[in-house]
């Protein structure tokens, strides 16, 4: 893992009492769901969903990949989608490049696609908007992580879905062409990456 992302991921989990009683029962829900399916031995795909699959979503789909190989969890895929297709949002790339991953852009158009690597020995996380029903992502026997309340109210039935939780996060985009704008993108992804810290440090290998 690259060091400054691993030194971030060390911050974090020292101050897990950060994080309220009422959200780590919340997230033990998914914890309880992956340690299920390890211990069925069953590869766990995780596909972390919000409206336009911009911000909130595509830090969830990266956080919990790194999360995994933090805890050393395997067989862990993590995706994301939206209820509809835009772009990864400039604000929430430039987030995490300021914490150590290495984002690079494949194809450069209204929706780009980028590799986001947390670790240089590692395949990277493919990131680009899409809905969720996208080609890409699972089918069947996926968690749902719904990162915002529109998606949440506009994806009452998830086809295929094995597990569906609500872990809505602020949007950032409130922020946007604001003073407040590069502080709120990095506190918003900070907390996603402290929750996905939190759920994998509840799962026995």
């Amino acid at each position: 893992m690259i060091e400054k992302i691993k030194v971030v991921c060390d911050k974090l989990i020292s101050d897990f009492s950060d994080i309220s009683d009422e959200r780590k029962h919340l997230l033990g829900k998914l914890s309880d769901y992956i340690q299920d399916k390890i211990n069925h031995h069953q590869e766990i795909n995780l596909v972390y969903i919000c409206t336009h699959n911009s911000r909130r979503s595509h830090f969830g789909q990266i956080w919990s990949k790194v999360a995994a190989e933090y805890y050393g969890i395997k067989n862990i895929t993590t995706f994301s989608g939206g209820t509809e297709a835009t772009a990864f949002n400039m604000n929430a790339i430039n987030a995490i490049s300021k914490v150590g991953f290495e984002v690079v852009c494949i194809n450069e158009s209204s929706n780009s696609l980028y590799h986001v690597f947390y670790d240089l020995h590692s395949e990277p996380i493919i990131c680009f908007s899409k809905v969720y029903s996208a080609d890409e992502n699972p089918k069947n026997n996926f968690a749902a992580i719904m990162t915002c309340g529109d998606a949440e109210e506009n994806c009452p039935f998830i086809p295929g879905v094995e597990f569906k939780i609500a872990t809505t996060y602020q949007d950032p985009k409130v922020f946007d062409n604001t003073p407040l704008q590069d502080e709120m993108y990095n506190k918003r992804s900070l907390q996603i990456a402290q929750e996905c810290l939190y759920v994998f440090s509840k799962i026995a290998k």
